[in-house]
């Protein structure tokens, strides 16, 4: 656990995004792709890649995913600031051929535009988690993969399912997976007011069972946007 308070001095040390390799592991495209859910938008991570090889359905209470390439999505609606939460479950039950991400983001901006930006918190099935910021064309590793208990691993011929959330305060923005705290940064470095999405990357297939964008403090919560599933 990553305690308050924290210097994100990484985030100063810009990376540029790794291309993924197509020969070593391309994109799958899934079969009946291609369209969004109504008011959700998609921004794919590289721009060759394509909205046909992503399956985004709504299933049951929730939605599920057939990824294709990596992308993030969002609703102009979760925009959200002050206190808040979002937290969403995901459940994988078919392993990917490498260990790949999915989870949620915060503090969306300009996700069309050349200059988006965004904080992620995504969970693999090896059991692992990673926090990172996304700036126009390159990405900050805040904590880079971390092995924790807290994170369910996909067994061998079952599935897993992992809660993430993330909880901004007055002072300070905290990350949870499963219950269990496993980061936090300070608020003011951080500046978390903006567009709260869902981010699964390549060749995964993941069903999210509820996503929630929450607005206020304990006590006193106000739905943002569709909650779906709880």
């Amino acid at each position: 656990m990553r305690s308050l308070p924290i210097v994100l001095a990484t985030l100063a040390l810009a990376a540029p995004l790794a291309a993924q390799n197509p020969s070593s592991d391309p994109d799958k495209a899934a079969p009946g792709s291609g369209t969004l859910p109504a008011g959700w938008h998609a921004r794919l991570d590289r721009p060759t890649a394509q909205l046909s090889a992503v399956k985004f359905v709504p299933m049951g209470s929730g939605y599920h995913f057939t990824s294709g390439p990596a992308a993030i999505y969002w609703r102009p609606a979760d925009a959200v600031s002050g206190n808040y939460t979002v937290e969403a479950s995901f459940t994988q039950s078919t392993p990917s051929r490498h260990p790949e991400g999915y989870g949620i983001f915060i503090a969306g901006k300009d996700l069309d535009g050349p200059n988006q930006s965004y904080i992620y918190l995504i969970v693999r099935q090896d059991g692992k988690y990673m926090v990172k910021h996304r700036a126009g064309d390159e990405v900050h590793t805040i904590v880079d993969w971390t092995e924790s208990p807290a994170v369910h691993a996909l067994p061998e011929g079952g599935k897993a399912t992992n809660t993430l959330r993330f909880v901004a305060g007055a002072d300070s923005v905290r990350a949870y997976v499963n219950d269990t705290h496993v980061w936090a940064g300070e608020r003011n470095y951080l500046h978390p007011d903006g567009i709260a999405g869902l981010r699964v990357n390549h060749n995964l297939d993941v069903h999210v069972g509820s996503f929630a964008v929450t607005k206020g403090g304990a006590g006193n919560a106000k739905p943002a946007g569709k909650k779906s599933g709880r």
